[in-house]
């Protein structure tokens, strides 16, 4: 059960003072003193106890002093005051609390424990309580950190002793130690007597015993712990500043985490400002040269707005040699500058506007500090106090510097991913189609959006014409980001079109990728690398004139398809394993699309998060396409919105929409041609009346000489049966004879005097491109002749 102490409160003169100099509080400790009674002096002037003039008190800090007071009896009475000047209770002005011991009329014990304990001489400040925590002794040291007397401060009680809220605290330590006779250690900061800077001290309270072993009072031993404290302080700084700064590959940002660490714990302002790579050559210097052009990447303030700066983040301004950036950043050092010292002038002198703001704000300390990694110059960081009374001394250098180290690499890496993002980016979009073909068979729209964290990445889509109107879509992913995932798919995207020149297959076409997705791992090995290259892909064919779209994929999520007037679904395609496993076989899978038909090809990337699966992803997918109508390009811009979050994309994103347009019959037209030389000339007169028909005669020349080598060509040399087709839209006529042959026809260069030889070389003169493909059944020559003037010709894509 914990003991209860009577404590006797008249003990201690008390007195109270209004503002005005009047007496509003006067206890029995004071009566006791001086005699006068509390109705007899309570609401007059303070002044007329007092013989002589009264002292000039201090608003800002305590005061104690000897003063002569006036007793009842009328004789002079010296009396030891400590004033303190704190608010009213009711917060109506401001009061002086006035206190001294009232001396004991009992004489000191002999074997007294109060005043047997602590080591007067002892450098460690101590001070011994009794029972009713009034101070019985203190030895020199802790005179000194009182700032009192201990003759005069003998008998007060520790809360009249000290002043704050920190008091009560260790008040109330002291009594815990005499209620439970254990030693108590208390941690707290608050300025010592007479100091105007708070210190960290350490209370170690200890119970002091009689003979008898009751607790008869407190030892109270007082350690200064600053230096530790501080140390405590910069190393938990530090560490927090490893958490903190370089949470993102941002160079803007983490030039604001290294600010925010920094206000208020070592600066009342701060800025970091970055050197410009574009000034030379795209990196930072090994060293910097005055004048230097520095680019504002934060700053922060402990007032609100950050009045202190003169620019914003993102502007510019050129420094001179005398600045304390210049001077930091050409001397590789840090730069400590005070207006105490007199090193500011020059800062000052150079900068009107600055030296306003130095006015304005009481800036009496600047530090400059350079932010350096891995031997190039950033820029620099520049730490300001103002509100802080204190200059920046030894310490506050080296904690500014190794937390500007650490964020200086922090830095460097954001630069670095930053110009490695860019250069991937640009490659990117080098190698990505900049606008889709125009054709016949169907209106096509795209969007690629790289990753916002990740960075660019192989993402790639595009449309290729093909022969006989037909068009290839095809979109893939090479796994990995960066240059070298950009390159690859580069190199896939070309290895694509070049195989859809000679219309391969789609299951074809994606055996002979992966067999170059196998090279490019075995090429990307033999440089000690891990060689792992891998991609999916999903290729489609489709042809307005049968309408028809003939797909296969490689490990690639399905495209979806929305029938005109369905609802959207998935197509079911055999998956095939990814591209650059080696041996495994493709299969292909063709579908009849109804003309209108909207296809959606696009990556993992624009369905699959943190935060949702596939199927989820998909499933909004659907309900985006299903949302109004609208051209492709609102649809784009609509499942985008829909599906990737505000901060961007987990992963790269590639959509290919393309809606399917399909050629009337009329404009196509077939002959089956027979096996007989002789026959030709019937078949020249119908193609010519044929393209009467379709109002295209000023193309009948041409188009009869070239039908007339083709089929002859395919006659002599080729297979039954023999079909010849015509297709036309608004710019081209196309003329195909296919037979069952797989013997690929070939150009030869013919001697001046031979008969034959001349049929291919006079077609590919004479037509805007020709080629030939293989079929199931055989090939097809075709060949593709303009229905324009060639000036006024629009762009084609070559296959």
């Amino acid at each position: 059960m914990s003991r209860v102490y009577p404590f006797d409160e008249a003990a201690t003169a008390r007195a109270v003072i209004d503002d005005d100099g009047t007496l509003v509080e006067w206890n029995e400790g004071a009566r006791r003193l001086l005699g006068h009674p509390a109705d007899a002096v309570v609401g007059r002037p303070a002044a007329q106890l007092l013989i002589g003039p009264a002292p000039t008190l201090p608003r800002d800090s305590r005061w104690h002093g000897t003063l002569a007071v006036r007793h009842l009896d009328g004789r002079s009475v010296d009396v030891w005051l400590l004033a303190r000047y704190r608010p009213a209770p009711d917060g109506a002005g401001n009061r002086w609390i006035l206190v001294t011991p009232v001396p004991r009329a009992e004489p000191p014990v002999a074997d007294d424990p109060l005043g047997e304990a602590g080591l007067i001489q002892s450098p460690c400040a101590i001070a011994v309580y009794d029972e009713e925590l009034r101070l019985r002794r203190m030895n020199d040291a802790m005179s000194v950190v009182s700032g009192l007397p201990e003759d005069h401060a003998r008998g007060l009680r520790f809360t009249e002793l000290v002043d704050g809220p920190q008091s009560e605290d260790l008040a109330q330590g002291m009594r815990e130690v005499l209620a439970t006779g254990q030693p108590l250690d208390v941690r707290t900061f608050m300025r010592a007597g007479g100091e105007s800077r708070a210190h960290a001290w350490l209370a170690r309270m200890a119970p002091v015993h009689d003979r008898a072993g009751r607790v008869r009072g407190v030892c109270l031993a007082a350690h200064d712990v600053s230096d530790s404290h501080r140390a405590r302080q910069r190393l938990q700084l530090v560490n927090e500043a490893s958490m903190r700064i370089g949470t993102t590959l941002d160079v803007t940002r983490t030039a604001q985490e290294l600010a925010d660490m920094c206000v208020p714990a070592l600066a009342d302002f701060v800025t970091i400002d970055l050197l410009d790579p574009e000034e030379y050559g795209g990196e930072p210097p090994a060293r910097v040269a005055t004048p230097v052009t520095l680019r504002r990447a934060a700053h922060r303030s402990v007032l609100d707005g950050v009045p202190e700066a003169v620019m914003e983040p993102g502007q510019t301004e050129r420094y001179p040699g005398g600045s304390p950036q210049a001077d930091s950043l050409t001397a590789g050092r840090t730069i400590i500058a005070s207006r105490t010292a007199g090193d500011m002038s020059p800062w000052m002198n150079w900068n009107s506007a600055r030296t306003r703001q130095v006015r304005r704000f009481g800036i009496h300390s600047t530090m400059s500090v350079p932010v350096r990694a891995r031997g190039l110059t950033l820029g620099v960081a520049v730490f300001v106090r103002h509100r802080r009374p204190d200059g920046f001394d030894a310490d506050d250098r080296m904690l500014a510097e190794e937390i500007t180290a650490r964020a200086a690499v922090c830095i460097d890496n954001a630069r670095r991913y930053s110009r490695e993002r860019e250069t991937a980016l640009a490659l990117q979009r080098s190698l990505l189609p900049r606008t889709l073909p125009r054709t016949a068979a169907l209106e096509a729209s795209s969007r690629y959006l790289p990753a916002a964290r990740a960075g660019v990445g192989g993402d790639w889509f595009d449309v290729i014409p093909l022969s006989g109107l037909r068009v290839a879509m095809v979109v893939g992913d090479v796994v990995g980001h960066g240059v070298q995932a950009s390159a690859a798919m580069g190199r896939m995207r070309t290895a694509v079109r070049t195989l859809a020149d000679i219309d391969l297959a789609p299951d074809e076409l994606l055996t002979h990728l992966d067999d170059l997705v196998m090279r490019l791992a075995e090429e990307t090995g033999r440089d000690g690398s891990t060689g792992e290259v891998g991609a999916t892909c999903l290729y489609a064919v489709y042809d307005p004139v049968s309408r028809r779209c003939t797909l296969a994929r490689a490990g690639h999520p399905p495209p979806v398809v929305l029938p005109p007037g369905g609802r959207p679904h998935q197509l079911e395609l055999p998956a095939g394993p990814p591209l650059g496993m080696g041996g495994l076989p493709f299969e292909s899978a063709e579908v009849e699309l109804a003309e209108g038909t909207v296809l959606a090809l696009y990556t993992d990337g624009l369905v699959k998060s943190r935060d949702r699966d596939g199927d989820a992803g998909r499933a909004m997918l659907f309900e985006a396409l299903t949302a109004g109508g609208g051209s492709l390009d609102l649809s784009c811009d609509r499942i985008l919105h829909t599906l990737l979050p505000s901060g961007g994309a987990a992963d790269d994103v590639a959509l290919l929409l393309a809606r399917t347009q399909g050629l009337p019959a009329s404009q196509v037209v077939t002959w089956d041609i027979p096996a007989d030389p002789a026959l030709v000339a019937p078949i020249r007169k119908q193609v010519v009346e044929q393209l009467d028909v379709w109002g295209l005669s000023e193309a009948s020349f041409t188009a009869e000489l070239v039908v007339s080598e083709l089929v002859t060509n395919a006659i002599r040399y080729g297979a039954r049966p023999i079909r010849l087709r015509l297709i036309h839209d608004a710019a081209t006529l196309i003329c195909e004879v296919s037979d069952t042959s797989h013997t690929a026809p070939h150009l030869r260069r013919a001697k001046t005097f031979d008969e034959g030889g001349r049929g291919l070389l006079l077609v590919a003169q004479l037509t805007q491109r020709w080629g030939s493909r293989h079929t199931g059944d055989g090939k097809t020559i075709w060949a593709e002749l303009p229905l324009f003037e060639e000036d006024d010709q629009p762009p084609v894509r070559g296959s």
